[in-house]
């Protein structure tokens, strides 16, 4: 696959939540912003997310970033477009993001929704997640061609990330958000484990949407954790302290075919990796070294 995924069609990154949680900063086992990012070089990654421990300060973080080989493969921005007088504040907060980015050298924008979301509370992810109205779902699709609007104007390209308790989670509502939005200014972030988690099948969102992702967010599911979380109506939090997410190279999902998609769709972009472990259970350089070791076996590189 080296001919088709190799090093001048992807770049290959890894997000600090392996390191420590930025949903659940109580999930911590004190490793230090500057441990996290040796090691992410040190496990032969050539970008990586941004976190809660990072630098603020582009300059600072840009010469920590460079003296590693590293370069920022995305940041997150929260979006609120579906809840009730947010759209100014969201867009003023991705515009400072977006700043923020280009001042490292980035070029990805990632996105979210995250109104009425279920996912940070104590609460039956499954259940409480939102459904939303007709309403809501055309102010998060026109904010999204507005925020896709400003990306490109700035030469940055706006991906959307599906995200368990939200109201984006499933495949069907992926395949709305898709229809409903601007092709040429949403592009999708595909991340096999949330939809798998959510039920649905990576590789056929992959194969329906392929023309359409941007950005690839790689991590594994633990079958039996998912299966737990349903049964006991349990938070998304609880799922990610058992262990529900973990690296390529270990958990149920066969990233080779998925991989597959993305050559025949001539992907090019960022493939990063993500695992959202407890890192007092789960040694993060361990596992990043386990996930490039896999991908090095998958792609040839």
């Amino acid at each position: 696959m080296a001919d088709r995924l190799g090093p001048d069609k992807v770049k290959l990154g890894v997000c600090c939540t392996l390191w420590w949680n930025d949903d659940f900063p109580a999930i911590d086992a004190g490793i230090s912003f500057g441990q996290a990012v040796s090691e992410m070089a040190l496990a032969g990654f050539q970008g990586c997310s941004i976190g809660h421990k990072y630098p603020s300060d582009a300059a600072e973080l840009k010469a920590a970033l460079d003296l590693r080989g590293l370069r920022v493969s995305e940041p997150w921005t929260s979006t609120y477009f579906t809840i009730g007088k947010m759209r100014h504040k969201t867009i003023a907060a991705f515009e400072e993001t977006l700043a923020h980015i280009k001042a490292l050298g980035g070029t990805e924008l990632v996105v979210a929704e995250f109104g009425a979301s279920s996912h940070l509370l104590p609460v039956d992810v499954f259940a409480n997640r939102p459904v939303f109205t007709d309403a809501q779902w055309d102010a998060l699709t026109s904010g999204l061609d507005e925020l896709g609007k400003i990306a490109g104007s700035a030469g940055m390209k706006l991906s959307y990330h599906h995200h368990m308790g939200t109201g984006v989670m499933t495949r069907a509502d992926v395949d709305r958000l898709m229809a409903s939005t601007d092709p040429a200014l949403v592009h999708l972030l595909l991340d096999t484990a949330h939809i798998a988690f959510a039920g649905d099948d990576p590789l056929e969102l992959a194969r329906a949407h392929a023309d359409r992702i941007g950005h690839v967010h790689m991590k594994s599911i633990r079958p039996e954790v998912v299966s737990r979380v349903r049964e006991e109506g349990l938070s998304f939090q609880e799922g990610v302290e058992l262990g529900v997410f973990t690296v390529p190279g270990d958990g149920a999902i066969d990233f080779r075919p998925i991989l597959e998609v993305l050559a025949d769709a001539d992907y090019q972009g960022w493939l990063v990796v993500e695992a959202e472990q407890d890192p007092n259970k789960a040694d993060p350089l361990e596992y990043a070294k386990k996930a490039r070791a896999y991908l090095a076996d998958v792609l040839g590189w």
